[in-house]
């Protein structure tokens, strides 16, 4: 087993975080920790929350820790926050509203940049997941950077999806043009303090009535979170679909396609990797030869032929 993973099996906090880093780096003994952090899963509960920017997504995760530490559960947030233009790092600008967690050793707060992927998440966050399971933690939360037409991987990684919507944030209808509504387990209408709640829930009770597609009613809960109002019911909802999920094959299922997607997507990188080092390696891709439509069909037809 790869050292750091031992050390993260006897609760290291420090090996966590540096593994994190390893990866999100793509470290050479990457796919090698995985392997070992896959073997000493907990199978904890993974929840994510998205929604558009400005929804209250970050207090509204910042609300649900407090709540779950009530109960006694250890919680990691995995934030996904849009890249600097400068540092090419995150913003952190979710953990302005967790710093009350800061000294609680039950949490763990890890910021991570999109690095330019464009499905809402950084390309390591399911890895990061997977590390923080394998740790212990009891429930891995992870927020996006903010939902938009293709900002949709959250419902890959997580077992739960809330959708975080707000009174007059514009046209609901494009918001469901963007594909939240087959995405959403659950939605959060937060800042219900404000007006045209009313309106926005009974929209999206028609909506979910109309594409409902199991016997699993889509909730909708209003929270406020300057007040701390919801929360509870929320997190109810959350444990209440967790249940369904493993009360019935629906959860094996999606666990399975997780899983399906992963080892796809980790033959696409290895692929893309191998591929990406051959041309950089070959001195003829560094010639001058003109029409690089045909170069690229040429060493693609060679690549082939001999068998990479």
């Amino acid at each position: 087993m790869h050292q750091v993973v031992e050390r993260i099996a006897n609760k290291d906090i420090r090996a966590l975080a540096r593994a994190i880093t390893l990866v999100e780096n793509d470290h050479e003994d990457k796919l090698q920790i995985m392997q070992d952090a896959y073997s000493i899963k907990k199978n904890g509960m993974f929840v994510g929350l998205t929604g558009s920017p400005g929804a209250g997504k970050s207090s509204l995760v910042n609300r649900l820790i407090s709540h779950i530490r009530a109960e006694g559960k250890t919680v990691a947030v995995i934030a996904v926050d849009p890249t600097s233009p400068f540092s090419g790092g995150a913003l952190l600008g979710d953990r302005v509203r967790m710093n009350e967690h800061f000294t609680d050793d039950g949490v763990y707060i890890r910021s991570m940049a999109t690095r330019g992927s464009l499905g809402g998440l950084s390309r390591a966050t399911k890895d990061a997941l997977r590390l923080c399971d394998a740790y212990g933690f009891d429930v891995v939360m992870v927020e996006t950077v903010g939902v938009g037409q293709s900002e949709l991987d959250i419902m890959k990684i997580v077992d739960t999806t809330a959708v975080v919507l707000t009174p007059n944030s514009g046209d609901v209808l494009q918001i469901f043009k963007a594909g939240i509504m087959e995405i959403a387990d659950l939605f959060v209408i937060n800042k219900a303090d404000l007006h045209g709640v009313g309106k926005l829930r009974a929209m999206l009770r028609e909506l979910v009535h109309i594409t409902s597609t199991d016997d699993h009613e889509t909730a909708i809960v209003k929270t406020i979170t300057t007040e701390n109002q919801g929360i509870d019911e929320l997190w109810e909802k959350i444990k209440e679909h967790h249940h369904y999920l493993y009360r019935t094959e629906a959860g094996k299922t999606r666990r399975h396609e997780q899983y399906q997607l992963e080892v796809l997507e980790l033959m696409r990188e290895e692929i893309w990797r191998d591929l990406h080092q051959y041309v950089r390696n070959n001195p003829v891709f560094n010639k001058e030869t003109g029409d690089p439509y045909r170069q690229a069909s040429y060493w693609y037809e060679k690549w082939k032929r001999e068998g990479r």
